[in-house]
């Protein structure tokens, strides 16, 4: 039996739609050892994933609840720590969502499947870290309030995706495990405020994402530059987990 087959019983991949999810496909894509997990393009953002999501599971075969398919969440991510630069791969025990409402005191959190993170884990070998995700619902673009938000929420990495998917999905007794490329270190002010550039429905806006770059040269090409090494990364990722 392939090694991988008996080791990461992912059946589903979720990544974020776009260039993203046209580098996993181009991992999978070269892969032929071993029937290959169905691969989903989700939009950006939390109410867009969670909307995706919900649609999906309504109109999709009803899945016996005794044998949930296993989803793997793949995609970019950002550093919140010196610990991790441009390239690195993160697997996620938990995520955390930033919490608006400042009345409570912990923050809200949601758990990685352990065994699927484990399998998922011992597949990457030491090339990949196990860390805290936390979830925002905007671009986190200065390295100040990165590294601040790092150590208020002790989290690693930051996404927009993780915590709203991991909310609906555990909640249904899916097993979830999550793997991301790290695209943008915390040292330098090296995003573009590319918030306004995101939809209602979690797409990108062309002609916003382009006048963003454009403010911000210096920071476009660091960005450009640091999702270019991620997404090649994040292709190679995909190739060692399912081949």
């Amino acid at each position: 039996m392939n090694l991988s087959q008996a080791t990461i019983p992912v059946t589903i991949i979720l990544v974020p739609q776009g260039a993203e999810y046209q580098a996993i496909c181009r991992g999978i894509n070269q892969i032929t050892s071993r029937p290959l997990p169905l691969i989903l393009s989700i939009p950006i953002g939390a109410e867009p994933v969670t909307q995706y999501l919900e649609t999906w599971l309504k109109t999709t075969t009803n899945f016996p609840q005794h044998s949930l398919p296993k989803v793997l969440v793949m995609g970019l991510c950002g550093s919140l720590s010196p610990n991790y630069s441009v390239g690195d791969i993160v697997v996620y025990n938990d995520c955390v969502a930033i919490d608006r409402n400042q009345d409570r005191p912990q923050p809200l959190v949601q758990q990685c499947c352990s065994q699927l993170t484990s399998l998922v884990q011992q597949q990457l070998g030491n090339k990949a870290n196990l860390v805290r995700g936390l979830s925002s619902d905007r671009i986190i673009s200065s390295s100040l309030e990165k590294r601040q938000l790092g150590q208020s929420y002790q989290a690693d990495v930051v996404d927009m995706e993780g915590f709203a998917t991991l909310s609906l999905l555990n909640s249904k007794g899916f097993a979830v495990a999550m793997v991301r490329v790290i695209s943008d270190d915390s040292y330098y002010d090296n995003m573009p405020d590319l918030t306004p550039a995101i939809s209602a429905d979690g797409s990108l806006k062309p002609f916003p994402l382009a006048m963003g770059m454009l403010k911000q040269p210096i920071a476009a090409t660091r960005l450009i530059r640091g999702s270019l090494r991620g997404l090649k990364v994040l292709q190679q990722v995909s190739i060692r987990l399912f081949s």
